[in-house]
């Protein structure tokens, strides 16, 4: 009886081996250097969907887990990470959670080699351009630079608008998106400067900008370069609303800010904090009590990667019954950032909330539902 219970325990297992595998998820951020913030955060918000999806039943039966290398915001090393991932640790399908250049850096080779890869939150439109097994979970640039604009012009009601732009791929293209829909919608822009990224010293542009005599700002930045432009601005006396988007979108962005001088900035981003959605609700909560931290966009749009990445896997595992089964999403009920289709360039389709910092928190301030504005064809 006993040689008949183990071999029936050794069938099970054996059994249980074949049935409940593992499908492994490839992760790159940087979890070091300036980014490391955001990185961490992707990070964390990926984790957590694997831990969310395994607790719920895996897919086809599977748990999913997740291999993750540090890309120090370095091309080179997310191009090793991406070679690394496909040929020594074979994952299925890979998620990045960096930023755009390291992200296009790396897309091209998972084309090539022929693994699905979803970037998480970067906005460079060219990189889903790369080939069609690259997807995108966070707001196209140019998508979220017209949502700023329909912000500034069609709500707030401005006419003459003052613009900074960080000088990179990610304010580049938020900015070129912005000023064409802002024109488009007969606003005037009265003023137009770039900074590098790492900038602390704003008071010479603000200055001239303060001359040009804007209705609003649109300033292009991650969360320590927006925390200096809004203490600086108040200091020198602008009072006009100003409108970041989602690189303002985290705690440190509000830790950084001297004297509260974050209230009433205004940014576009993917996540809406105040929603009823039961999924975002548990998400919040979860996050904080586990981290220790509140969640941001950056880790919102990590957790809804490998969201996407299941549904993609559920279709099966070839690069081509994946593609399928992303492109075949409509309304993702699980997803944190209200995905609602990808559109044929691989794009989501998707309302995008307005918060408003107030008294040390995110809040919502306004939903843009205009499908003219959020159409990443157009």
């Amino acid at each position: 009886m006993k040689k008949f219970l183990a071999f029936s325990l050794i069938l099970v297992l054996s059994l249980t081996l074949v049935f409940a595998g593992t499908y492994k998820i490839g992760f790159f951020a940087p979890l070091t250097g300036w980014a490391a913030a955001d990185g961490s955060s992707a990070l964390r918000g990926a984790e957590l969907a694997v831990k969310y999806i395994n607790d719920n039943g895996g897919v086809n039966g599977n748990n999913l887990k997740l291999i993750y290398y540090d890309d120090a915001m370095n091309t080179a090393q997310a191009v090793s990470i991406a070679f690394k991932l496909i040929q020594q640790d074979h994952v299925l399908i890979a998620v990045s959670g960096s930023y755009s250049s390291t992200t296009r850096a790396a897309a091209g080779i998972y084309q090539r080699l022929g693994i699905p890869m979803i970037s998480a939150y970067a906005v460079l439109p060219q990189i889903t351009k790369v080939g069609n097994l690259i997807f995108r979970v966070g707001t196209l640039a140019t998508v979220e630079g017209r949502a700023g604009a329909y912000l500034a012009v069609k709500i707030l009601g401005a006419k003459r608008i003052a613009v900074l732009n960080i000088d990179n791929d990610f304010g580049t293209s938020l900015t070129k998106g912005f000023i064409e829909e802002a024109k488009k919608l007969g606003a005037k822009i009265v003023y137009l400067t770039k900074y590098p990224i790492g900038e602390t010293q704003f008071r010479t542009i603000l200055g001239a900008l303060k001359k040009s005599k804007p209705d609003v700002i649109y300033a292009t930045a991650y969360y320590a370069e927006a925390s200096h432009i809004v203490f600086q601005a108040k200091q020198l006396g602008i009072y006009v609303p100003i409108i970041g988007q989602e690189g303002y979108d985290s705690p440190k962005f509000i830790q950084l800010s001297e004297d509260g001088s974050y209230n009433g900035t205004l940014i576009t981003t993917d996540l809406n904090r105040d929603s009823s959605k039961p999924i975002v609700q548990w998400f919040l909560k979860t996050y904080k009590e586990k981290y220790g931290i509140s969640a941001d966009m950056v880790s919102a749009s990590a957790f809804d990667a490998v969201q996407v990445a299941a549904v993609g896997l559920k279709n099966g595992t070839t690069p081509d019954k994946i593609r399928e089964g992303i492109l075949s999403i409509k309304s993702l009920k699980t997803s944190v950032t209200d995905i609602e289709h990808y559109t044929k360039s691989r794009e989501v389709f998707r309302p995008l909330t307005v918060q408003i910092v107030l008294a040390g928190r995110f809040n919502f301030f306004r939903e843009i539902t205009d499908p003219d504005v959020l159409n990443p064809e157009r």
